[in-house]
C-alpha cells in the first residue's frame, strides 16, 4: 500500500498487518516540552538511532532550576537550539511554578540574557544548575502578572471577540474519542476489550446510511461548569495611584473577593503584593496586618494565604485542566482559529454568557492607561525580520520562526483593524472623498476597500475588476515572500471580506506618502498611472529580474502614451518604490501571470450597448489571468521537449560519429548516467529538477528558458516590424498556455476523478483546492460540471457539488451587493431574508423582512432595498451570476435538486456566518413526511435527531421528546407575529465573522526537509526518509508553533509513514493530535479532518482498538453526511473497512449489511459490469456466506464470474477462483437446503471469503496480477486480489469448524480467517 498524504484526499483502506507478536523496529516518544508556543511537542525517534548531536541536530538534555519557593527544584528539558525565552516560558508552565512571572535566571553566578539562545550560555549541560531570581515589579510586569494569575485560577471569564467568532478554535475529539484512553491498557487488554463489543453497543450501532444529517455532531457537550476558586478579581475602584504613593512604589489596586464572601483590597507594589487598608468608601492604600495576611511576591501566593478553600479548588481545576488534551485547550497563537458555522444556542452552557468586571478592564490591563504597548511598527518589524542572517541552519530556523510570529501577529491586528473599518468606527483620513475612495490608518496599519474608487479600473470592469485585482495581488505578495529574495521588500498584506466589503490591509511602506515633485513620478519603476507612465529605475532590475525568472515573466518592452519603449522585467502594473528608509518595495502583483485570452475572447467586451452588455460577452471584468499553477505545469511540459529534442540531436551525432569513424560501439552509460540518458520521461524529470552537468549522458538545461510575457492583449502597440513579430510571438505562446490547459490539463483531470485517480472532492472548498492544484481557475467550474454530464455516472457526485458551488458563490455576490450599503446593524435582518428567499421558499413563497423601523428612521442614507427582494427575484439573479460568470445554465428546477444543508453551509462559510444549530426546516411538514428516504440525505431533516446519531426512529423516545422544542424554525419573537412561518430569523445568525486571506509564506528551510524526506521514501530510503521526515517535523513545531495547519499535515503524513513502517503506537499518536490541529486550525468539519478521523480509525483498528477506530470511523461519516449527504463516491473503501473492522468484532450480520452498502454505491457509481463492483460482489458473497445467507451468496458469486468471466476472460486467475467457488457454494447451498434439520443441530457452517487487500475506489486491474502482487501492495493503483486458499482447504476448514461448533455461534469465537487491519 502506498503512503499517502492528506493532500491525496482519499480515505485509506485496510490491508494485512503481521500478527500483534511479530519483531517490528521499536520507537518511543519523547514528549518535550517546548515553551515558545506555550505547550507540549511530541517526537518521534528511533531508539537505535545515532545521538542527534552527532547528526547535527538538536541536543535535548535536563537542567535543574533552584527556586526561592516550594518545591525549591525542578528538572526542565531544553534544547540547545531553543532560546532562553523556551526556558523561562517552560518554568512558568510547570503546576509547582505557576506563580513565577518577573524573574530573571542565573548560570554560575551569572545573569542570563533572556535573549539569547541556550547554545550561548557558557558552560551549561546536562545536570546543570539554573538559579530563579524573582524581580521588583514594573506596573506592566504587575498588570501581566494580574492577567496570568486570573487565567490560571480560571477566573478570566469568557472573552467577547470581534475577530474570533463563538467556538472558536474548537476541538469535537475528546468526545469522539478521549486523548488519554491509549494509555489504558495493553495490547492484550485492549483485545479483549474488543472482543466484547455486541451488535447493540458497537459505535456503528444504528447508523443509517441514507438518514438525515445531524447538526448535533457539530455541537461540543454541555461541559460542567470549571471549580470556581475566588468570586471575583479585579482593578480596585481606586487605581490608579496618585502620585505621592507612585513614588513610594504602588503599582495597582486590586479587589478581591473569596468563595467565602471575604473582600479584600489589594496593593500590587515594586517587591510584591499585600492586603491594604482601603475599603470601598475609605482609601488608605498602606499594608494592613493581620494574622492571616503578609507580603507575596506573587498574587497566587496571597490568594492561597487568604482563602482556606483556594487550594482545594485550585487543586481541583488543576485536575478537570488536566484530564483534557492539552492540544485541545491551548491558546492557538501562530494561525487564525477556524470558526465554526453552527454554534449552541443560547441557552447552552458553552455560550452562555457570564458577569465579568474585569472583562472590561482587560484593556487596559495588556495595554496600558494610554493604549501605546500594542503599536508597532509592522513594516519595519516585518522587513529587519527579514533581513536577519541565513546563513547556518540556526540562522535559518531563528530567522523563519520570528518570521511566521511576526506575520501571525500582523494578520491578526490588521484583521481586527479591518473589522473596525468596516462597521464604521476608524475615521477616514480623506472624510470629503467618496466611501469607495476613502483610506484609513488604525495601529499602525493602512486600510483601503476593494473598490474602484479612484477610476482606476474604469476600462477593466470597475468595482468588480478592483476586487479581483486585490485578491490577486495578495496571492502575487505570497508568492514573492516565498521565494524570500534578498533585497527586495514587500508590505505585510491580507485582505478581509466582512459584511459585504472587501477590505486590504497593508503595513506603512516609508515614503508612499510623500509628496513628490511636481516632475518626478510618484514610484520608480513600471507604470505610474496605468500603462500610460512608465518610470525606469536600473536599481531595481537585478532584484526584479529574480522574481521574473522564478516566475517565468518574460523580460519584455512596453510603450507609454508618447510611444517611448521601456524595458521591463515584470507586467507594466508591477510597480517599484524606493522607500525612505532605502529598502526597495514591490508593488500591485496582481498581474503576475498573462491574462486568460481564451477565456476573456468569447466572454468579455467593453463596449455597451443601451447601458448593457450582450449576454453572450457580459463577464464582468477582465481580470482573468492564468495560474501560476498552469504556468509551471506548462513549463515541465516545454522542459520535456526540449530535453527529449536535445538527447535525439545527441543520439543522432553519435550515431553519425560511429559510423564515420566505423569504431567501436559507444561506452554504456554508467549507472548514474542511464536515467538521463532515457528518452522516455525519467530524463526530463532529472531535467526538470535542475540537473545542469554538461559530463557524461546529462543535458545542460541552463540554456532553457521558457518566460511568458504578462502585457500581452493589455493594449500595448508595438512600434516597428520586429517588435511587432516578437508581440505576436509572445501572444501565440500565451494563447499555447490556455489551449494547453483546455486540451489537457481539464480533461486529465475529469479522467482522474472518473477513474478514481485522485482524491474526490466533497465540498465547495476542496473542489476549488483540487482545481487550484491543478492550474485551473474557479470560472472553469461551471465546465467541470457539463463535462460530468456526459462522462461517467460517477461524475454525478462531481456535478452536484460544482452546482452547489456556483450557487453559493453567486449567493454571496448577490448579498454582498446589499450588504455594503446596509448599516451593519440591519445586516443579519438581510441575510435572513435572503437565505428565506432561497432555502425557505417552499416552506413560505411571500417571506418578508425583519426590519426595526427606528433603526431605518435613524440610517437616512442606508440602503434598504433587500426589502424588495423576493424568491423568484434572488432566484433569477442567482441564474443571471451563474452564467455570467460560469457560463453556465442552470436547470429549471435546480433549486428543488439542492441539498439545503449542504448549500446553507457553502454560504455560511462564504460569508462568514455563525448560525444556532437546529434542524431548519426547509419544507412544509406534511411534505416532510411524504418524502422518501433519499430526500432526507439531501439535509431536509425536520425531525430532531439524537447526539448526532439519526437512526430513522430508533431513537431514545424521552430524549426526542425533550428535543422537540429546539427544533422550531422561528424565535419567540416571530412566533408572537401572526404571519408564516419562516425557515430563518434575524436571530439565528448569532454573529458574522471576517474572512481572512493572508500573505504568509510557507517555511522554506521546514518544506526542504518535507520534500527531501518524500523523496527518499520514494527510493525506498526509509531510513533516510525517516529522519529527515522528523527532522522537517521539529522544524515545522519549531517555526509554525503546534497548532497550526501545516503541522497538522505534517503530523498526518508522519502517521502514515509510521503505520507503512507497522509503528502502530506511534501512527496512532501522530493521528490523534492531526486530527485535534485540523479541526482547531482548518474546521471541525472541513474535509481534511474527516480524512484525519478516518486515517486515525485505520490506524486504531491496526493498533487492535477497533471499538475507538469505529467510534472515529462514524463520527466522520456523520461529518460526511453534513458537508456532503450520503453516497459519496469515496464512502466505497470507508463501508469497506467499516465491515471489516466488524468481522473483526465477530459482527458478521452487522459486516455484511455494510458490505451490502458498499456494493451497491460501486454499483450505482461504475455499473454492474465493471471489475471493480464484481470484486466487491465477490467480497460481498463470502459475507454472505458468513452470516449463514447461502443462496444470497451463490448469487452474487455468479455475478462476480459472470463479469469476471466477461472482462478478463476465462483464464485469468480472479475468473477461474471465482469458478471454484461458485461451484463449491453451489453444492454447498444444496447439501444445506437437502439436510437442514441436521445442520441445524449438529453444525454451523461458516466460510470467510475475504481478500487480503481492499478494494479502492476506482476500477480494478487484475489482469496479470499474481495473489502476492497484491497483498504487498505493489503493482498498479486500485489492484485487488481474492482469497488465496484453494476450495479443498477451505471447505476442510468448515467442515472441521462446523464440528466444533454448537447450534448456535456464540460471540466470542473469533474467525480465524476474518481480515486484519
Amino acid at each position: 500500500m502506498k503512503m499517502q498524504s492528506v493532500h491525496d484526499e482519499r480515505p485509506v483502506e485496510i490491508r494485512d498487518t503481521p500478527e500483534p507478536d511479530n519483531p517490528h523496529i521499536e520507537k518511543q516518544l519523547d514528549i518535550v516540552q517546548n515553551g515558545g508556543n506555550g505547550g507540549k511537542r511530541s517526537t518521534i525517534k528511533p531508539v537505535d538511532a545515532e545521538t542527534k548531536e552527532e547528526q547535527g541536530i538538536e541536543n535535548v538534555f535536563h537542567v535543574t532550576v533552584i527556586l526561592p519557593h516550594q518545591p525549591y527544584e525542578i528538572q526542565i528539558p531544553i534544547s540547545t537550539q531553543g532560546q532562553v525565552q523556551d526556558l523561562r516560558s517552560s518554568i512558568v508552565e510547570q503546576p509547582g511554578t505557576f506563580q513565577y512571572t518577573c524573574f530573571h535566571l542565573e548560570h554560575n553566578g551569572q545573569r542570563i540574557n533572556d535573549f539569547t539562545e541556550l547554545s550561548d550560555v557558557k558552560g551549561l549541560g546536562a545536570g546543570s544548575e539554573i538559579r530563579l531570581i524573582e524581580d521588583p515589579y514594573t506596573e506592566r510586569e504587575a498588570r501581566m502578572h494580574v492577567v496570568r494569575v486570573r487565567e490560571i485560577i480560571g477566573a478570566a471569564g469568557d472573552r467577547v471577540d470581534a475577530l474570533h467568532g463563538i467556538d472558536a478554535g474548537l476541538s469535537l475529539h475528546e468526545i469522539v474519542s478521549p486523548w488519554n484512553a491509549s494509555d489504558a491498557g495493553s495490547t492484550a487488554k485492549q483485545k479483549s476489550t474488543a472482543s466484547k463489543v455486541t451488535a447493540e453497543a458497537n459505535p456503528l450501532a444504528g447508523f443509517h446510511f441514507n438518514g438525515p444529517a445531524s447538526i448535533q455532531t457539530l455541537l461540543p457537550p454541555n461541559l460542567e461548569p470549571a471549580h470556581k476558586t475566588i468570586k471575583s478579581l479585579s482593578v480596585s475602584s481606586w487605581n490608579p495611584p496618585p502620585p505621592s504613593y507612585r513614588q513610594r512604589g504602588h503599582l495597582l489596586y486590586l479587589q478581591l473577593t473569596t468563595n467565602e464572601g471575604e473582600q479584600f483590597q489589594i496593593t500590587s507594589h515594586v517587591s510584591g503584593f499585600f492586603v491594604n487598608r482601603s475599603s470601598n468608601t475609605r482609601f488608605d492604600p498602606l499594608p494592613k496586618v493581620t494574622s492571616k495576611t503578609g507580603m507575596a511576591h506573587s498574587l497566587l501566593t496571597l490568594i492561597q494565604s487568604l482563602s482556606p478553600s483556594f487550594g482545594d479548588s485550585f487543586n481541583k481545576l488543576l485536575e478537570a485542566n488536566n484530564k483534557r488534551d492539552p492540544l485541545a485547550s491551548f491558546q492557538i497563537t501562530s494561525a487564525l482559529p477556524s470558526n465554526p458555522w453552527l454554534v449552541s444556542p443560547h441557552s447552552s452552557s458553552a455560550t452562555a454568557h457570564q458577569p465579568d468586571l474585569t472583562r472590561t478592564q482587560e484593556t487596559y490591563l495588556l495595554s496600558g492607561v494610554d493604549n501605546t504597548e500594542t503599536l508597532r511598527d509592522w513594516n519595519e518589524e516585518i522587513q529587519s525580520t527579514r533581513e536577519l542572517p541565513r546563513e547556518t541552519v540556526q540562522d535559518r530556523v531563528f530567522r523563519e520562526r520570528l518570521i511566521a510570529k511576526i506575520f501571525a501577529e500582523f494578520n491578526d491586528a490588521a484583521a481586527r483593524g479591518a473589522v473596525l473599518v468596516a462597521r464604521g468606527e476608524v475615521a477616514p483620513l480623506n472624510p470629503t472623498e467618496s466611501k469607495d475612495a476613502q483610506i484609513f490608518v488604525y495601529n499602525n496599519i493602512f486600510y483601503s476597500f476593494g473598490a474602484d474608487g479612484v477610476g482606476t479600473f474604469t476600462s477593466e470592469g470597475g468595482d468588480e475588476a478592483a476586487r479581483v485585482a486585490v485578491g490577486k495581488d495578495v496571492a502575487g505578495v505570497k508568492c514573492v515572500n516565498q521565494l524570500d529574495i534578498q533585497g527586495l521588500a514587500t508590505p505585510g498584506t491580507i485582505i478581509v471580506d466582512y459584511l459585504g466589503k472587501r477590505l486590504v490591509a497593508q503595513s506603512i511602506v516609508p515614503g508612499i506618502f510623500k509628496q513628490r515633485e511636481p516632475d518626478e513620478p510618484q514610484v520608480d519603476y513600471g507604470g505610474v498611472e496605468g500603462k500610460d507612465v512608465v518610470a525606469d529605475n536600473d536599481a531595481f532590475v537585478p532584484t526584479f529580474s529574480q522574481v521574473s525568472k522564478a516566475l517565468k515573466v518574460k523580460k519584455h518592452p512596453v510603450w507609454d502614451k508618447e510611444g517611448k519603449k521601456h524595458i521591463l522585467q515584470g507586467s507594466v502594473e508591477t510597480k517599484g518604490l524606493l522607500g525612505t528608509d532605502g529598502r526597495k518595495y514591490i508593488l500591485d502583483l496582481y498581474r503576475l501571470t498573462p491574462l486568460d485570452i481564451s477565456w476573456l475572447d468569447p466572454y468579455w467586451t467593453d463596449s455597451v450597448c443601451h447601458g448593457q452588455k450582450p449576454k453572450e460577452r457580459n463577464y464582468p471584468h477582465r481580470m482573468s489571468v492564468l495560474r501560476p499553477e498552469l504556468v509551471d505545469a506548462y513549463w515541465r511540459v516545454k522542459m520535456g521537449d526540449y530535453v527529449k529534442t536535445e538527447l535525439e540531436k545527441r543520439k543522432e551525432g553519435q550515431n553519425l560519429e560511429g559510423d564515420a569513424e566505423n569504431s567501436e560501439p559507444l561506452n554504456e552509460p554508467t549507472s548514474g548516467e542511464k536515467d538521463a540518458t532515457e528518452v522516455n520521461g525519467s530524463s526530463a524529470v532529472k531535467a526538470s529538477n535542475g540537473e545542469k552537468t554538461e559530463n557524461g549522458g546529462r543535458i545542460d538545461v541552463s540554456t532553457f528558458s521558457y518566460t511568458l510575457n504578462p502585457d500581452v492583449f493589455c493594449g500595448q502597440s508595438p512600434q516597428t516590424a520586429e517588435e511587432k513579430e516578437e508581440w505576436g510571438n509572445d501572444e501565440r505562446e500565451v494563447r499555447a498556455v490556455a489551449d494547453h490547459l483546455h486540451q489537457k490539463v481539464i480533461p486529465e483531470l475529469m479522467h482522474d476523478l472518473k477513474e478514481g485517480e485522485v482524491g474526490f472532492p466533497m465540498d465547495g472548498q476542496s473542489l476549488s483546492r483540487l482545481m487550484h492544484k491543478r492550474g485551473i481557475n474557479m470560472r472553469y467550474v461551471g465546465k467541470l460540471a457539463s463535462l460530468s454530464e456526459t462522462i461517467s455516472p460517477r461524475l454525478q457526485a462531481l456535478k452536484a457539488i460544482a452546482e452547489q458551488e456556483m450557487v453559493a458563490r453567486a449567493f454571496k455576490h448577490v448579498a454582498n451587493r446589499y450588504l455594503k450599503n446596509i448599516p451593519p446593524s440591519m445586516a443579519t435582518s438581510c441575510l435572513s431574508h435572503f437565505l428565506n428567499c432561497l432555502l425557505g421558499a417552499e416552506l413560505n413563497s411571500s417571506p418578508k423582512p425583519q426590519l426595526d423601523e427606528d433603526l431605518q428612521y435613524l440610517h437616512k442614507d442606508g440602503d434598504f432595498s433587500f426589502a424588495d427582494v423576493t424568491p423568484q427575484s434572488l432566484q433569477a439573479d442567482i441564474e443571471m451570476q451563474t452564467q455570467m460568470r460560469y457560463r453556465y445554465t442552470l436547470e429549471g428546477s435546480w433549486l428543488s435538486s439542492m441539498r439545503p444543508a449542504q448549500l446553507l453551509r457553502e454560504i455560511a462559510l462564504k460569508l462568514g456566518l455563525q448560525l444556532i444549530a437546529k434542524d431548519y426546516q426547509y419544507r412544509p411538514a406534511s411534505e416532510n413526511h411524504s418524502e422518501n428516504t433519499d430526500h432526507l440525505t439531501n439535509g431536509a431533516a425536520t425531525q430532531p435527531m439524537v447526539n448526532g446519531h439519526s437512526a430513522n426512529g430508533i431513537v431514545n423516545k424521552k430524549k426526542k421528546k425533550r428535543n422537540a422544542g429546539d427544533s422550531s424554525p422561528s424565535s419567540a419573537n416571530a412566533s408572537a407575529v401572526l404571519e408564516p412561518p419562516s425557515t430563518f430569523v434575524a436571530d439565528d445568525i448569532v454573529n458574522i465573522v471576517p474572512i481572512v486571506k493572508d500573505s504568509s509564506s510557507k517555511s522554506v528551510l521546514a518544506e526542504e526537509a518535507l520534500e527531501a524526506g518524500r523523496i527518499s521514501m520514494h527510493q525506498n530510503q526509509k531510513e533516510l526518509g525517516q529522519e529527515l521526515l522528523l527532522e522537517s517535523l521539529s522544524l515545522h513545531e519549531q517555526i509554525y508553533g503546534i497548532l497550526h495547519p501545516e503541522v497538522a499535515r505534517v503530523y498526518h503524513q508522519l502517521a502514515m509513514l509510521y503505520y507503512n513502517l507497522e509503528e502502530k503506537d506511534a501512527a496512532v499518536e501522530l493521528a490523534h493530535k492531526a486530527v485535534v490541529i485540523s479541526e482547531r486550525t482548518i474546521g471541525i468539519d472541513s474535509d481534511e479532518t474527516i480524512l484525519s478521523y478516518l486515517n486515525l480509525s485505520l490506524f486504531e483498528h491496526a493498533n487492535h482498538n477497533t471499538a475507538a477506530a469505529l467510534a472515529c470511523m462514524r463520527h466522520a461519516l456523520e461529518l460526511w453526511k453534513i458537508i456532503y449527504g450520503s453516497n459519496h463516491p469515496d464512502c466505497i473503501t470507508t463501508f469497506n473497512n467499516a465491515a471489516v473492522m466488524l468481522q473483526h468484532l465477530n459482527l458478521f450480520h452487522e459486516s455484511r449489511v455494510w458490505f451490502e452498502k458498499s456494493h451497491a454505491i460501486s454499483e450505482q457509481m461504475s455499473g454492474k459490469d465493471s471489475v471493480n463492483t464484481a470484486t466487491l460482489a465477490f467480497q460481498l458473497a463470502q459475507a454472505l456466506a458468513l452470516d449463514q445467507d447461502h443462496k444470497g451468496a451463490v448469487n452474487r458469486m455468479r455475478e462476480a464470474y459472470s463479469v469476471f468471466h466477461h472482462k478478463l476472460g476465462a483464464e485469468d486467475r480472479n475468473t477461474k477462483e471465482a469458478d471454484s467457488w461458485l461451484n463449491q457454494l453451489t453444492v454447498n447451498a444444496v447439501s444445506i437446503a437437502k439436510h437442514a434439520k441436521d445442520v441445524q443441530a449438529q453444525r454451523i457452517r461458516r466460510a470467510l471469503f475475504t481478500p487480503r487487500v481492499t478494494l479502492r475506489t476506482q476500477p480494478q486491474a487484475p489482469v496479470g496480477r499474481s495473489s502476492a502482487e497484491g497483498i504487498s501492495g505493489q503493482g498498479s493503483r486500485g489492484s485487488g486480489s481474492l482469497d488465496n486458499r484453494s476450495i479443498d482447504e477451505l471447505m476442510k476448514y468448515i467442515e472441521s469448524s462446523g464440528q466444533a461448533t454448537k447450534k448456535t455461534p456464540t460471540k466470542k469465537r473469533k474467525n480465524p480467517r476474518s481480515r486484519r487491519a
